[in-house]
C-alpha cells in the first residue's frame, strides 16, 4: 500500500518524468496522458482542498498534453440520401431520418417517448446528458417520416407504452439494435468499415446543416445540445469543395503573366559589341 508519507514527498518533477515515461517506454497517446493527468489532478486536489491532508498540490501547475483534433468522418449529401433509401421498414427509415436531420446522440433517440412528439407544432423535446432537455424543430422530413411510423407503430402488448420507438419483443428498442440497423445500412452503400457508427450520423447532421444550411455555428449548438461553443467548432471543418471556391474567389485569380517586351533589332548587341 501506498502511505500518505511516501505521498507527501511526490514534486512536480516527478511527476513529469512520469509523465515522459508514459509517452517514450509506454507509447501512450496525447489521450491516455491526458486522462492520467485528469486522474492525478482529482486525487491531489482531493487531498489538498477536502481532506488537507497536503499542504500545497504538486501537480496544481501540471499542464494537460495537447490533443491532436482530428476532423470528425461524415457522410456526403449523396451517401445520406442514399442511406436513407436501404430503409427496411417505417420505423428504421424515421430512426435515420431523426439522425440524419437532428443531429440526437443515440441515447437521446433512444430515450424519445410518444409524449415527445409534437406535430401539431413541428416540434420534438429532447432529454439530453444531465437530463437537460432542449426543444428541436422538424422539417417536413422528419414530420413526415414521423407520420408514416406513428401509423404503423404497435400498440398491443407493449411493455413500455411511452416508448416512440419499439423493438420486435414489443420493448423500447435498445441503443444496440439501433446500432446495429444504422452499421447494416451503412455497410449497404460502402460504408461498413471501422470509424462509421450512429454517431456519425450526428457527424453528418451538423456538418450539412453548417456547411450548406449555413446554420449560425450559435444555433447549431443548441440544436446539438452542447454546453460549449467550443465543442461545437469542429463541425466548422471546411470541405475540399469549399477550399477550391475559396482559391478562385481570390481576386487575383485571373491575373496571367505579362510577357516581357521583344527587344528592336536595333537593341540587338551584334557579336561584335558583346565582344
Amino acid at each position: 500500500d501506498v502511505g500518505l508519507d511516501l505521498i507527501r514527498t511526490v514534486d512536480l518533477t516527478q511527476v513529469f518524468e512520469y509523465m515522459n515515461f508514459l509517452a517514450e517506454k509506454r507509447s501512450n497517446s496525447a489521450d491516455t496522458r491526458s486522462r492520467k493527468v485528469s486522474s492525478l489532478r482529482s486525487f491531489f486536489t482531493y487531498l489538498t482542498n477536502k481532506t488537507g491532508k497536503l499542504k500545497t498540490n504538486p501537480v496544481e501547475q501540471l499542464e494537460t498534453p495537447k490533443l491532436k483534433k482530428s476532423l470528425p468522418k461524415y457522410l456526403t449529401l449523396e451517401q445520406s440520401i442514399e442511406l436513407l433509401s436501404k430503409a427496411g421498414s417505417e420505423r428504421d427509415y424515421c430512426i435515420l431520418v431523426l439522425f440524419l436531420n437532428c443531429g440526437m446522440r443515440l441515447s437521446e433517440l433512444v430515450g424519445l417517448n410518444l409524449n415527445d412528439v409534437h406535430l401539431r407544432e413541428a416540434k420534438l423535446k429532447i432529454t439530453g446528458k444531465g437530463n437537460k432537455e432542449r426543444i428541436v424543430y422538424l422539417n417536413q422530413a422528419c414530420q413526415d417520416a414521423l407520420k408514416g411510423y406513428l401509423a404503423v407503430r404497435p400498440h398491443d402488448g407493449l411493455l413500455d407504452r411511452n416508448a416512440l420507438f419499439i423493438s420486435r419483443q414489443r420493448r423500447r428498442i435498445s441503443p444496440k439494435t439501433v446500432q446495429h440497423l444504422v452499421k447494416k445500412y451503412l455497410a449497404q452503400i460502402g460504408l461498413g468499415g471501422p470509424g462509421y457508427s450512429v454517431h456519425k450520423l450526428r457527424h453528418t447532421a451538423a456538418t450539412l446543416m453548417y456547411q450548406q444550411g449555413h446554420v449560425d455555428i450559435r444555433v447549431l449548438k443548441d440544436i446539438l445540445g452542447h454546453q460549449n461553443l467550443g465543442t461545437t467548432e469542429i463541425y466548422t471543418h471546411v470541405s475540399s469543395e469549399q477550399m477550391a471556391r475559396a482559391a478562385q474567389a481570390n481576386p487575383l485569380a485571373k491575373i496571367r503573366r505579362r510577357k516581357a517586351p521583344v527587344p528592336a533589332k536595333h537593341e540587338i548587341p551584334t557579336t561584335k559589341e558583346k565582344k
